[in-house]
């Protein structure tokens, strides 16, 4: 086996997996890390992370971690471990570009012997049928004689208490030595362990299962959501109900975004497709959870109605954009899905969010942010990603930026039923 004494790693792609591992690898071996955007590299060079997943403390106090986006500073190391966003296109389709880049760019600068191990999500097989491909092409090198290959899932919750070191990391290899190597290098920063795998594939699988598992119990929710408030039914009050069970799932209804849920399960049913086999069940969950926004809009459309708050010219408070609560990733920002909605029926909507960079809104998305709402303003309020800024507001301070006759959609159930008009 590879001496890992030896070991020079380059971390390619610098997000919310790339820099925590550069960090925790920094911490045994020499790094470099790698970001194509120079506004990112000069941030982190600062001790910034935009994320917020990385203290100051632990960007400054990194001494074997060095920062970069000249792609030749890559070339002294013998390990090469990349983690690009895999997304998909405006077909739901797998889109390679930032992995075959990445790939691309990396051949150029490899030597016989090193290991480039991929930590993006990706259908079985596609490290093999995309990737190598590109190594191979850019390097004129062979694969699995001139270098080797690993997959090790990324499993980093953005915004958790739980960190890199206490998730259990699932290793694989293109052969033997290689699946020995990856293995040993990974429990050098892992504490929980390490769980190895007998080759790629099923190291890719399961990666892609575990969020297209989430995604169909979340959408079996929505569903449920659906039904119970047509049978005027309290969806909170039925799953704090089922928690009583020792053995009950704890999936609520939602908006399903993000880097991962929302869109992983398209490779599952990609890849699918390609070998005759008809995902039907996550095909299904897929445009459950994808419409979610616009039926939560719909809803709030009827609130208003009922309150006989005028539908065209109204305006709508938006309180969070991100995918999740106290995390700025607004990546496949699905409350977006209900302003979008909302303004097919003529009204305005503001958005608020205190987590999200303003910057980053504009740019992607041509949103201007509003910083503080303003009291008395307000036809309706929906309330759909409690970071706890919004939680130290409290439920009265939210109410009054609302005018007399407004409404208040909690589409997180956080505050008592009677509290608000509504919730999903």
């Amino acid at each position: 086996m590879r001496n890992l004494k030896e070991t020079k790693i380059a971390v390619i792609g610098l997000g919310y997996v790339g820099l925590p591992l550069a960090l925790a690898f920094s911490k045994k071996f020499s790094v470099i890390g790698y970001d194509l955007s120079q506004d990112r590299v000069g941030e982190l060079k600062k001790g910034f992370d935009r994320t917020k997943e990385m203290s100051p403390k632990d960007l400054v106090e990194s001494k074997k971690l060095v920062f970069t986006n000249k792609e030749s500073d890559i070339a002294p190391a013998n390990v090469y471990i990349l983690a690009l966003p895999t997304p998909v296109n405006e077909f739901n389709v797998p889109d390679f570009t930032a992995l075959i880049n990445a790939s691309t760019a990396v051949g150029k600068y490899i030597k016989k012997g090193d290991v480039i191990i991929y930590e993006s999500t990706v259908y079985p097989g596609a490290t093999r049928e995309v990737c190598v491909g590109a190594l191979e092409q850019s390097s004129g090198m062979k694969f699995n004689k001139d270098f080797f290959v690993g997959y090790s899932p990324e499993r980093i919750s953005p915004a958790d208490k739980l960190k890199l070191a206490d998730i259990k990391k699932v290793t694989s290899g293109s052969n033997e030595e290689t699946a020995d190597f990856v293995d040993a290098l990974y429990k050098q920063i892992i504490k929980a362990g390490t769980h190895r795998v007998s080759s790629l594939e099923v190291a890719e699988a399961c990666k892609v299962i575990e969020n297209a598992q989430r995604d169909i119990n979340i959408g079996f929710m929505n569903e449920v959501a659906i039904l119970l408030n047509k049978l005027n039914i309290d969806t909170k009050e039925v799953t704090d109900a089922m928690k009583t069970k020792w053995n009950a799932l704890s999936f609520v209804p939602g908006l399903v975004g993000g880097h991962c849920i929302g869109v992983d399960p398209y490779y599952l049913v990609h890849k699918a497709q390609s070998v005759g086999h008809n995902m039907g069940i996550l095909k299904a969950t897929r445009t459950i959870n994808d419409g979610m926004g616009f039926y939560v809009a719909n809803k709030i459309v009827q609130l208003m109605s009922k309150n006989n708050v005028g539908i065209p010219g109204s305006r709508v408070l938006l309180m969070g954009t991100t995918f999740k609560e106290n995390c700025p990733d607004i990546r496949n920002a699905r409350p977006l899905d209900i302003k979008k909605a909302l303004e097919e029926y003529n009204i305005g909507v503001d958005v608020c969010d205190p987590v999200a960079d303003p910057k980053e809104m504009k740019k992607i998305y041509g949103i201007e942010l509003v910083q503080k709402p303003k009291n008395g303003f307000y036809d309706g309020i929906v309330i759909a990603v409690m970071h706890k800024q919004f939680a130290e507001l409290g439920i009265k301070k939210i109410k009054s930026f609302g005018k007399k006759k407004s409404i208040i959609y909690d589409l997180k159930s956080i505050y008592k039923k009677n509290e608000t008009d509504g919730r999903l």
